[in-house]
């Protein structure tokens, strides 16, 4: 008999059960959205652990799953002032018990996230080796990171994710991450074997803009509308269409889209936060997209260093389930806690409202931002240079990415046989001879489980 105990938010998946019989519903759900929901895998007979369980398993089957925590929300009425000391005295102690005194490696951004944890570092007293890393030929996105560095005394280095890094690595990307999610988000992958030698530990900030901000709909949002809300934000470009394509080549019974809506909605119902829909839709992300989305890849960190994930932290989220929402709505709680901590980095230009920081951000709309909206689109057009934008156009743009991407669809008789030739090419067809921006997401989807069938099939 084997006890398990898995977090609120795991950063990592525990898989009991058999590989036998693919499940090609599941699957089709991967190829919508990037990410297996709930306890799916490529197996019928294989499944995840849930959130927050105790577990026997005995022989590698489940015997009893038992909750340990349920979201909810229960806000406790006190002033912002105090929530803030709470989440200081909290956030503080979290990162410390996660990384002791060891030397910390923190990739640094412009936004919130990680610019709250180089605060809390720097109260703390850590040595920290940070960095980042923006594309080639793209903007550079370190700007903002190395202002924060410098600001703090943290050693900085600023890389350049360079082309066509993914056919490399794409092999050992496969096993790191087990063809859970494809293969053109991991930008750190580009910098794998840079990372041992910069620290002990990772300090990784991600899940900070989820737990700490509202999810834009009024809380009386009835379910019906929190399913179209949930699954807008969870289908990627093109993803329905791939999605639809693989249901009908498999003849599976019923209508995909049907099929997923009622999933959604079975398990908003399981949740059941009945006075919030914001809060029943974080408790929704948390559930199901932040295991099987965001964590999927952070198997990329851990395979170089350990990590410590401060928003992940349990307590963490049962500190947020007694927020209240007025609170969590437009990141208040990092902003005031930035402006209380170490207001250096609060007067740092917030990327997401640049050229604004966080003592005025407010002032990011019409017509106060209209000066800086139209230099900025100026300098844009003026440019000769193609701007890149988003990492697909790294690894699928250009001859030779081409090659390497046509190798994979189409020279591998065992993922010919898993997904019909047709519906390959056609949609690497339209990726090459049509709106390449939203077929990008179903020709990675489709490099994803060409890989998946090498390694397993």
């Amino acid at each position: 008999m084997k006890n398990c105990k898995t977090p609120i938010i795991p950063h990592k998946p525990t898989f009991v059960g058999k590989k036998t019989t693919l499940d090609h519903q599941a699957i089709c759900v991967f190829a919508a959205t990037g990410f297996f929901l709930d306890e799916d895998t490529y197996y019928k007979e294989q499944k995840t652990l849930k959130p927050a369980h105790e577990y026997h398993i005995e022989n590698d089957v489940v015997v009893t799953a038992t909750p340990y925590f349920k979201w909810h929300y229960n806000p406790v009425e006190r002033p912002l002032s105090q929530i803030v000391q709470e989440f200081a005295i909290l956030f503080e102690t979290i990162i410390k018990e996660g990384i002791g005194d060891k030397k910390v490696i923190l990739p640094l951004s412009g936004g919130l996230d990680s610019r709250t944890q180089a605060a809390a570092l720097y109260h703390l007293g850590n040595k920290v080796q940070a960095y980042s890393y923006a594309f080639e030929g793209g903007h550079d996105e370190t700007y903002y990171s190395k202002k924060i560095a410098q600001a703090c005394g943290f050693s900085f280095q600023d890389w350049k994710v360079p082309k066509g890094y993914l056919w490399n690595k794409i092999e050992q990307l496969a096993v790191i991450n087990g063809c859970y999610s494809e293969f053109t988000h991991p930008r750190q992958m580009a910098f794998i074997e840079r990372y041992a030698q910069m620290g002990e530990v990772f300090n990784l900030g991600h899940w900070g803009d989820v737990l700490f901000d509202d999810m834009g709909v009024p809380d009386d949002l009835p379910l019906e509308d929190q399913v179209k809300v949930i699954s807008k934000k969870i289908i990627k470009k093109g993803g329905m269409e791939l999605a639809k394509s693989l249901w009908k080549s498999w003849k599976l019974d019923g209508n995909f889209n049907d099929y997923l809506n009622k999933r959604i909605e079975n398990l908003l119902k399981e949740i059941n936060i009945p006075n919030n829909a914001n809060a029943q839709i974080r408790a929704f992300k948390s559930l199901y997209w932040a295991p099987r989305w965001t964590s999927t890849n952070l198997s990329v960190f851990e395979s170089q260093r350990p990590v410590s994930l401060p928003y992940y932290d349990n307590r963490l989220c049962e500190f947020i389930c007694t927020v209240p929402e007025k609170y969590l709505a437009g990141r208040q709680i990092q902003i005031e806690y930035l402006k209380m901590r170490m207001p250096a980095l609060a007067k740092i230009t917030w990327q997401e409202h640049r050229p604004f920081n966080l003592y005025h951000y407010q002032w990011d709309k019409r017509p106060w931002n209209l000066p800086y909206k139209i230099v900025d689109k100026l300098k844009r057009t003026m440019s000769s240079q193609l701007l890149i934008q988003r990492n697909w156009e790294l690894q699928f743009v250009g001859d030779s990415n081409d090659s390497n991407m046509k190798q994979w669809l189409f020279d591998h008789p065992a993922f010919s046989k898993f997904i019909d030739a047709e519906v390959v090419s056609d949609f690497y067809h339209k990726f090459t001879q049509g709106n390449s921006v939203h077929y990008s997401h179903p020709v990675s989807m489709l490099l994803t489980l060409s890989l998946f069938t090498k390694q397993n099939l």
